[in-house]
């Protein structure tokens, strides 16, 4: 690295680093080539309209040394520090509004170079909901996409747990800083993603945790990912936010279709209804719609290989109700007590047995094959 970029790069990392200057002071020292200056005095902070006193303190922080000290302190965490100045930012944050000037990382940062897939939804979600998030996260990472999520409650816990251990893996974008997991319950899911996938933030250390910050950091998840996935969203969903911001990057939008009559689905099913999202049955519509190349377990699909029709598009617990259901109609009763099945994962499946044709319902809940 020349000592100008370093010198920047500098700049770049201790403007960040102090709290009170934002985004669009940053910006405003970018724009005017103020990072790529020699000498640092307070004056030309103050031409950005930053107080006098953080100017002095600005000016003090970038003597020689304090880069390097500061960087030195999160290497003892293991965290690895990314900025727009570097070679390994990811290129698909470069061009969205407001890209983060610095990412802190912890885990494996190759993930940030394949493709990428976001999962949201809501933080109470059904049986069914946590049930599709699991089934998607899993098939999108078993075929090499890394999925996206913000480590909240919910369908994005499902989506994490579900991606971790599969070849494609999972990256969790805090809206905190990296060394603080919210809800606190997730302490050790965040520890492990940290190990075994990626973590990431934008704020440093220290920074005080407030509500406004996790909207903020939803553009990054929608920003890293090839499109974003909906599973479940209230009508005034804050997972809404996401696809939204995706949609104004051009990016595309995908929702899980629920029950007509869920509160939970009235968000997701809108999207559909109003063409915003395309309704996705099972990974196959996503990948296809990407034209991503399927995976199994890190190998493509060559074109001789003529996959099961309905082993791909069915998952095993589809499966067993539709080979029962063959064989014979029958109530939720019956097949609940021939399975053994949980009823909430019951229902999902029998509604997603019916999304898909392969069933359908009659008089008195009595259930049968197409």
């Amino acid at each position: 690295m020349n000592a100008s970029i370093w010198n920047e790069r500098q700049v770049l990392f201790a403007m960040h680093e102090m709290q009170g200057i934002g985004w669009h002071t940053i910006n405003k020292a970018a724009q005017r080539s103020l990072m790529a200056c020699v000498a640092y005095e307070a004056e030309d902070w103050e031409r950005l309209d930053i107080r006098p006193a953080q100017a002095r303190e600005l000016a003090a922080r970038l003597r020689p040394g304090y880069a390097a000290e500061r960087e030195a302190l999160y290497r003892k965490l293991g965290v690895q520090i990314i900025t727009r100045l570097d070679p390994t930012y990811p290129e698909w944050l470069r061009d969205i509004p407001q890209p983060p000037w610095v990412l802190y990382a912890l885990g494996r940062t190759e993930l940030l170079q394949g493709p990428m897939m976001a999962v949201v939804g809501t933080r109470g979600p059904t049986a069914y909901g946590k049930h599709m998030a699991r089934e998607l996260s899993g098939q999108l990472a078993t075929r090499g996409i890394t999925v996206v999520s913000g480590l909240a409650r919910g369908i994005d816990r499902c989506a994490h747990e579900a991606a971790l251990t599969e070849p494609g893996g999972t990256i969790a974008v805090l809206g905190t800083p990296i060394d603080t997991a919210y809800p606190r319950e997730h302490t050790a899911l965040q520890r492990r993603i940290g190990e075994e996938g990626l973590v990431l933030s934008e704020y440093p250390i220290g920074t005080k945790c407030h509500p406004g910050l996790f909207p903020i950091r939803n553009r990054i998840i929608s920003g890293l990912s090839l499109g974003t996935l909906v599973i479940e969203a209230a009508a005034r969903s804050g997972s809404l936010i996401t696809a939204d911001q995706a949609l104004d990057m051009n990016r595309e939008v995908f929702a899980v279709p629920g029950p007509a009559n869920s509160p939970k689905s009235a968000g997701t099913n809108a999207y559909i209804r109003d063409l915003k999202a395309k309704l996705t049955l099972g990974v196959d519509d996503i990948l296809c719609e990407l034209e991503v190349p399927l995976t199994a377990f890190g190998g493509l699909q060559t074109a001789s290989e003529e996959p099961d029709e309905e082993a791909s598009s069915l998952t095993a617990e589809e499966r067993r109700i539709y080979r029962l259901l063959q064989e014979e109609p029958a109530s939720t009763d019956a097949l609940h007590a021939k399975t053994g099945m949980p009823f909430g994962l019951l229902h999902a499946v029998l509604i997603n047995l019916t999304i898909k044709r392969k069933i359908e319902q009659h008089p008195g809940s009595i259930y049968c094959a197409l």
